[in-house]
């Protein structure tokens, strides 16, 4: 497999998968524009020769298409499937010992390796003559996008130990001073957190090396969630189908085959501001104060490759991430979370604030079909690693339509829709935590969760008319449809608050809608109030990002006959979801309108890019 990402851009060149841009493209903005546009139209990986202000290229858009990236890594994966299974239970050996007969040898044959002569240490720059890429127009400067993250705990020197995490790192603007400072965003409950707080009472000086480039798989391993014991440094040779190779300057630890490398120390106890950053989520994270590090060295490679993507709404280059993710671990989906079939964390909806699941009801046979084990199974995967970073749980049970899947995510709203009773089935977690890159909540990293579960037989049949009894409220206006049995209604802004009284003025006007028995045989059973309802009725994808990233369950689920029995909150009529704008949202990622003007002379006739934004 490929040595180097030098390596594999030549190869993807050479299938036809790769296009050079040989114009000089400037990194504020420019590329990645270039790069939203070539993403959106399912094109090329992106070589870009000349980088305004740099003397070195830079790729994008590498694992581009889902098609592209099992391409990189069609000749590993399957080796690696059968050893990520076997770490996370070794007793499927004993099970099936032919499937997983070359597993032991794969991890063996892909432990890391010193380097004395490492290719990495050919040359030394510094940070202002890398290309710094700025994505967005409110990013507080240049980021580095795909980096790996690489520390050892206090008293280590051992490469096993380290962990490798991708934690994004600014590299300019704000109060940095350039080339001598550059920030790091991380939380110190993940692994780079926990080698911190271990440094604060260590009189050690906290290390810290920053990958970018190397084989394609090296990228990967920084966000893999990986089986206990299981290294990244292993993983990541693994799917290279070649050794990590790794080296050491002085008390840092560097990877061997790297584009780049920057070594340097954190300060303990010391933050800076840090942000904004146009997030995955489709919004701003804002700034806020984190980790900071004094730089040391930065090295470099022979004619090396600085490897960046852009992150927006979703879906972006790293949706495929996601998708790798899903093909190498769903068969532990089961081992994992017992009882549960299939798990969807919603690309659309910015991955953590929407879960779809699917679970099953082993127990209790001859009791009334309700949902009772799948509740459990909710809260598992809500109390649960990255997982528990999740908003909505919404839960179906299999018994109900074996055929079901969670991937058809308007087929699995209908299944919910059709049988979810609105007096039983929601249960709420309030004033807990929620993903720090979602600004819906009470708080920074503060919000609540919702289980929306069902379980048992077709309650009512959702249909595509707006119901004859609706009423619009002043200020109300423009219901349109979803898709069966939702409706997107336009609502008064919201302006604080006392905008939450619209909420009910809505609901109390619209009492004829709910009955005793939460049938709802007008056929509408989710009314979501937004700002542009055109937007959430225009293509399913706009519904789930805005309705689950601009929502707060305990704030923002309502409903028609709303009520509270002993603690339990249900309704009898239509759940109703305020996903308006609130003015504690981070703002929404809009494009530079002049850079996406200047950005046109790309696409034209004769250009390096042309036909390839369609």
């Amino acid at each position: 497999m490929y040595a180097s990402l030098r390596d594999a851009a030549n190869d993807l060149e050479r299938t036809g998968q790769l296009v050079r841009v040989k114009e000089e493209v400037d990194p504020n903005l420019e590329m990645a524009e270039l790069h939203r546009r070539v993403f959106a139209a399912g094109g090329p990986a992106l070589l870009f020769e000349r980088v305004k202000g740099s003397p070195f290229q830079a790729l994008s858009n590498l694992y581009g298409t889902f098609k592209r990236t099992e391409y990189l890594f069609r000749d590993t994966l399957p080796k690696v499937k059968k050893v990520v299974e076997l770490k996370a239970d070794p007793a499927n050996f004993a099970k099936n010992p032919l499937r997983y007969a070359g597993a032991p040898f794969t991890a063996l044959s892909a432990l890391p390796r010193k380097h004395f002569r490492p290719a990495v240490k050919y040359g030394q720059t510094t940070i202002d003559q890398l290309p710094l890429v700025k994505s967005w127009p409110m990013d507080g400067g240049a980021f580095v996008t795909l980096p790996q993250v690489m520390t050892l705990p206090p008293g280590s020197r051992k490469p096993m130990d380290s962990n490798i995490g991708m934690y994004r790192i600014q590299l300019s603007g704000n109060d940095y001073a350039l080339n001598q400072e550059i920030g790091l965003h991380y939380q110190l409950h993940r692994g780079i957190g926990v080698h911190h707080t271990e440094y604060n009472t260590s009189d050690e000086p906290f290390r810290c090396s920053i990958f970018v480039g190397g084989p394609p798989s090296h990228a990967f391993c920084a966000i893999m969630p990986l089986p206990e014991g299981l290294s990244e440094m292993t993983f990541a040779g693994m799917l290279a189908g070649r050794r990590f190779g790794y080296a050491w300057d002085r008390d840092w630890l560097l990877s061997a085959d790297a584009d780049f490398v920057i070594t340097g120390t954190i300060r303990k106890g010391e933050k800076m501001p840090e942000g904004p950053f146009g997030d995955h989520l489709g919004y701003y994270s804002l700034q806020h104060d984190f980790p900071v590090m004094d730089v040391e060295t930065v090295w470099h490679r022979k004619d090396p490759i600085w490897h960046f993507t852009v992150v927006g709404r979703p879906p972006a280059e790293d949706s495929s991430f996601g998708y790798l993710i899903h093909e190498i671990v769903k068969d532990l989906t089961p081992g994992e979370f017992p009882g549960i079939r299939e798990i969807n964390a919603v690309d659309e909806a910015g991955v953590h604030p929407l879960l779809l699941a699917i679970g099953s009801e082993r127990y209790m046979p001859f009791r009334e079909r309700v949902p009772e084990e799948i509740i459990t199974q909710a809260n598992r995967i809500l109390g649960s690693g990255q997982t528990s970073l999740a908003k909505y749980c919404i839960i179906a049970a299999d018994e109900d339509n074996p055929a079901l899947t969670a991937k058809d995510q308007p087929a699995f709203f209908r299944h919910v829709l059709e049988r979810f009773d609105p007096t039983r089935d929601l249960h709420f977690q309030t004033r807990t935590t929620i993903d720090t890159l979602d600004y819906s909540g009470s708080g920074w990293n503060a919000g609540s969760k919702l289980i929306w579960a069902c379980r048992g037989d077709q309650q009512r049949e959702l249909k595509t008319e707006i119901p004859e009894q609706l009423q619009i409220p002043s200020g109300f206006r423009n219901p349109k449809n979803v898709m069966p049995g939702i409706l997107a209604v336009e609502s008064p802004a919201f302006t604080g608050n006392d905008s939450y009284a619209d909420v009910a003025r809505f609901t109390e006007a619209n009492e004829a809608l709910g009955d005793a028995a939460g049938a709802m045989p007008h056929g509408t059973a989710l009314i979501v109030l937004c700002d542009d309802a055109d937007f959430l009725a225009q293509q399913f994808s706009n519904f789930v990002w805005a309705t689950f990233t601009r929502s707060n369950p305990s704030h923002d689920v309502h409903g028609i006959g709303a009520f509270t029995e002993h603690k339990h909150w249900g309704c009898t009529g239509p759940v109703v979801i305020d996903a308006r704008v609130k003015p504690w949202h981070a703002p929404g990622l809009v494009e530079d309108p002049d850079v996406s003007k200047r950005a046109d002379r790309f696409f034209t006739k004769g250009a390096s890019l042309y036909g390839l934004d369609r």
